[in-house]
């Protein structure tokens, strides 16, 4: 399994470094996805207040599926996580929720993703925010030391979607939150159509129903745990034949205080 869950890992970071030094392109389109223009995709996933006075360099490399921030409620003063990071667009929108008293650290595997978004950092002269390379199965993340999580598209793309939850829940506070927009399905994908990796790093056959979603957060000890809703993600994804339902969720849930 572990050999199975690097060549996840090594294919993911391929597909993520080429969108890096290509500038970006939408989201996690596959081939056949009826991709948009990545500025128009990323106006359609986010309030318009959050993207005033961010530059081009930032919303062009959105490679989301949704707007966790909004979700979070975030609060001035407190501090964040973002799973997956990539250039940086949530957590410079946090960033801006939380205010200088508040802290957002974003967490990316890919050199060229994190080389993005400290360039954009730079560009911003933000200064409450900072990147960390890791992975979100092993977060470089103290134990109980963050109030808010959030991801974006990111975590069906884990090969270990247990261990995500289980760090998820070490590193947040207790009374903490994890606020995520994310892939997922109603059914599961076939054992063969899983072994597409090259649709796996395209937020497609790494999805999991969203029941079994739920359920292995509430096994990593999440509370209140909620789909808050979903909407037909075929136009962001693609689709592959013999593949189910395939959603973009909006889904939260509590560490107990």
């Amino acid at each position: 399994m572990s050999e199975k869950n690097d060549r996840i890992h090594d294919v993911v970071q391929e597909r993520y470094s080429k969108i890096a030094s290509s500038a970006g392109t939408s989201s996690c389109c596959g081939p056949t996805a009826e991709c948009c223009d990545p500025g128009d995709l990323t106006t359609a996933l986010y309030d318009e207040e959050l993207l005033v006075d961010l530059p081009i360099d930032v919303t062009g490399l959105s490679l989301g599926c949704g707007d966790p921030v909004t979700l979070a409620e975030l609060e001035p003063g407190e501090v964040v996580l973002d799973l997956g990071s990539g250039g940086g667009i949530d957590c410079f929108m946090a960033a801006k929720k939380v205010g200088d008293e508040g802290r957002v650290i974003g967490i990316d595997m890919t050199d060229e993703m994190l080389a993005k978004a400290e360039a954009n950092k730079t560009q911003m002269g933000i200064e409450n925010v900072e990147f960390r390379k890791g992975k979100i199965e092993d977060l470089p993340v103290e134990d109980n030391s963050v109030d808010v999580i959030m991801s974006n598209c990111v975590i069906n793309l884990s090969p270990d979607k247990e261990a995500v939850f289980i760090e998820a829940f070490r590193v947040l506070k207790p009374g903490g939150r994890l606020a995520v927009s994310d892939i997922v399905t109603e059914g599961d994908f076939s054992a063969e159509l899983r072994t597409n990796l090259d649709s796996w790093a395209e937020c497609v056959t790494g999805a999991i129903d969203d029941v079994e979603y739920v359920q292995k957060m509430e096994e990593a000890g999440f509370i209140d745990v909620k789909v808050e809703d979903k909407v037909d993600a075929g136009r962001v994804v693609g689709s592959i034949e013999g593949m189910p339902k395939v959603y973009s969720a909006r889904i939260v849930g509590l560490k107990p205080a």
